[in-house]
Formats: structure tokens, C-alpha cells, sequence
């Protein structure tokens, strides 16, 4: 470790493992078991505890306390894993809880935004390119999937699962699946509108939105239950945007699942 890299009042454990490159600011704390990679940055008074592995470029802020117990009482002190990828932006007093039991990850992926005070708790997976807005509270086991939107201040219970591609509106309570490519908002929350503005930023061909828009007025516009709504969507043009959507679908509803957030009854 480069001392002009660490600050002086830093505590790091001798047997954490440092790439050369990593910045370590003034009274944090690095655990034993922690991994860091090239060119992450860790802010003053930032905690890094139990078996944590972090890759490159990761910018973890002032305050933020990674790989803690969860907040589970029927954790005993496993060994789980938390695992934070590539390029993430971990921003002030963000917590990011270990997993209950051993054989289970806290996994975050690559080249996500997590604002101030978001809590990720225990076996929680969140892809990429996810940006999840300040004071975002998620229970154990949820799963966001790469680019979903998450506005400010809400809650979401556990194991929910949210879609790639959605958008949730500020303040909502998200007690159920959010599909991909839908925008939710409200308490009680319920889809409002098909997503089509992330989509197109990222690149989606107009033929891949009109799919998309077909298959969503299809399922939440159409008054069609939704196995006969989901049949439907096989008469569509083969597409793998299309195809995502109709899995998860059929996955939200199998037995042990959270089940759907129910559609309002606006038109669009």
C-alpha cells in the first residue's frame, strides 16, 4: 500500500488485501477479510467488515458501512459473502448488509449509483447500471435487475423483485414484483405506464419499443386474464426484450413469489 495513499488515521487490518492504487481516507475502517481492487476509494469514516471483496474503480463515500451483520435474528455469524463489482458509486452513510447464512452472497454488480442512506440488506443482488435515489430502504432478498430507476424515500419488502428498465416514482411502497419496463409510482403502488424513455437512451430499436408497447398494452390494458394475456404475447414477432418481460411474468406468479404489483386503470 502507497502511504501518501492512506490516510494516517485509517485502522486496516493487516491481512486486508489492498490493491497498491486504493485511497483510503481519515478514520475508516477495513476488516480483515476485505478485498479491494484497483483505483476504489474509500471516504473517511467509511466501515469495511467481514468478507467483503470489492472490485475496481468503486467510490465508496464518507460514512458508508459495507459488509456488516444483517439485521436478521437468524444470523449466527456465517461467513456470507458480499461481493460489490466494477465502477459503482457508493454514496455517503450507504449500508450494505452480509448475508444471513454462508452459502448465500450480498451481490452488487457494475457501474451502479446507491444515493445517501440506502440500505441494501441481506441477500440482496442488484445488477448494473442501476441508480437508486437517496433514502431507499430494501429488506432482505430483493433483486433489482441492470438500469431499473428507483426514486427517493420508499421502501420495498422482501424477496420483490424489480424489473429491468423500471421506474419507480418517489415514495411508493413496493410490496409486490415490479415488471421490466413499466413506470410505478404510489401507496399503494401500482404500474402506471409502459417505460419507454430508458429503453430508447439505451439504445432499444424503435421495432424493439413497439414490441415492447404491444406486449405491455397486451397484458395490463387489454381486460385479458393474465395466462390468456400471456399466450398472447407467443403470437408476437420473436424478440429477446419481449421474451424477458413475458418470463418474468410467468416466474412473479409461480407459488412462493411476491405475485405482481396490480395495474392501474389509466390509459396510455
Amino acid at each position: 500500500m502507497a502511504p501518501t495513499l492512506i490516510h494516517p488515521t485509517a485502522v486496516i487490518h493487516p491481512n486486508a488485501q489492498l490493491h497498491p492504487t486504493v485511497q483510503v481516507g481519515a478514520y475508516a475502517v477495513i476488516g480483515e477479510h476485505v478485498k479491494i481492487g484497483a483505483g476504489s476509494s474509500v471516504g473517511h469514516h467509511a466501515v469495511i467488515e467481514g468478507w467483503v471483496e470489492i472490485g475496481e474503480r468503486n467510490q465508496i463515500f464518507p460514512g458508508a458501512a459495507i459488509g456488516l451483520e444483517p439485521q436478521d435474528l437468524k444470523y449466527d455469524g456465517s461467513r456470507g459473502l458480499v461481493r460489490i463489482g466494477n465502477g459503482n458509486q457508493i454514496r455517503e452513510y450507504v449500508t450494505i448488509h452480509r448475508p444471513t447464512f454462508a452459502d448465500r452472497i450480498t451481490l452488487i454488480g457494475n457501474g451502479n449509483l446507491l444515493m445517501a442512506y440506502v440500505h441494501v440488506g441481506h441477500e440482496c443482488v442488484i445488477e448494473d447500471q442501476v441508480i437508486i435515489a437517496n433514502s431507499v430502504q430494501m429488506a432482505g432478498h430483493v433483486h433489482i435487475e441492470s438500469k431499473a430507476r428507483l426514486s427517493g424515500v420508499m421502501g420495498i419488502h422482501q424477496f420483490v423483485w424489480i424489473g429491468r428498465h423500471a421506474m419507480i416514482g418517489g415514495m411508493s411502497r413496493i410490496d409486490r414484483d415490479v415488471p421490466p419496463f413499466v413506470i410505478v409510482e404510489g401507496n399503494p403502488s401500482r404500474i402506471r405506464a409502459f417505460h419507454q424513455v430508458g429503453p430508447q437512451r439505451s439504445g432499444f430499436s424503435s421495432e424493439d419499443l413497439s414490441l415492447l408497447k404491444k406486449a405491455y398494452r397486451t397484458v395490463f390494458r387489454s381486460g385479458l386474464a393474465m395466462n390468456e394475456a400471456l399466450e398472447r404475447l407467443d403470437l408476437l414477432p420473436e424478440n429477446e426484450h419481449v421474451q424477458h418481460f413475458q418470463r418474468f411474468l410467468q416466474l412473479s406468479m409461480l407459488p412462493g413469489r411476491r405475485g405482481l404489483t396490480p395495474s392501474a386503470t389509466l390509459k396510455d
